[in-house]
């Protein structure tokens, strides 16, 4: 695996990546020997085990307790894209592309599993949208995620079946009014 592909890690052992919480394997071993050093903050699965998890590139992804809302009403969107990546990462070694930024903390990466890239995948499954203010200087792929956006549009698939809150804003505190209800009617003190 080229180092343009993946930053190896310093360190005298061997750490083994996974990604979010996901059980995926990095492809190829590590080269532990020596040179860059990816700083992110990781988390202990066992003693011997770190995990650090990626923030998609120019991909943002329905949040994990997010709701969206189709004729029937709610349903868990958020839920949806979390079980959406994790089966993504099963289908094979995951490839991550560094970009050099962090987002909330977290290293932002593309990541594709055989060849196919996660972002434009759960974006093309309505479960993502295309960050297009990111990907300013990657104008091919500001191309394809749009086009998968499209594309999920024309399909309904995902969030696209009804209407929902963009993760942006999401995450700032806007709301659907079924999540408000869906909220109310979950907690009697409210």
């Amino acid at each position: 695996m080229s180092l343009m592909l993946i930053r190896r890690i310093s360190t005298s052992a061997l750490i083994m990546l996974t990604l979010v919480s996901c059980k995926a394997q990095i492809a190829d071993v590590i080269d532990a020997k020596g040179g860059d050093t990816l700083v992110a903050r990781g988390r202990a699965i066992d003693g011997d085990t770190v995990s650090v998890d990626f923030r998609l590139f120019g991909a943002d992804a329905y949040e994990k307790r997010q709701l969206c809302e189709r004729q029937s009403g709610c349903w868990p969107c958020g839920k949806a894209a979390q079980d959406y990546a994790a089966r993504f990462l099963k289908r094979g070694n995951a490839t991550i592309q560094l970009t050099g930024s962090q987002s909330y903390g977290r290293p932002v990466a593309v990541i594709t599993v055989d060849g196919q890239d996660m972002g434009e995948a759960m974006i093309e499954a309505g479960l993502a949208v295309p960050a297009l203010r990111y990907l300013k200087a990657d104008p091919d792929r500001a191309e394809r995620y749009s086009a998968a956006f499209d594309r999920a549009a024309a399909a309904h698939a995902g969030a696209q079946t009804g209407a929902a809150v963009v993760p942006e804003k999401w995450r700032r505190g806007e709301r659907l009014s079924c999540e408000s209800q869906r909220r109310s009617a979950s907690d009697p003190g409210a």
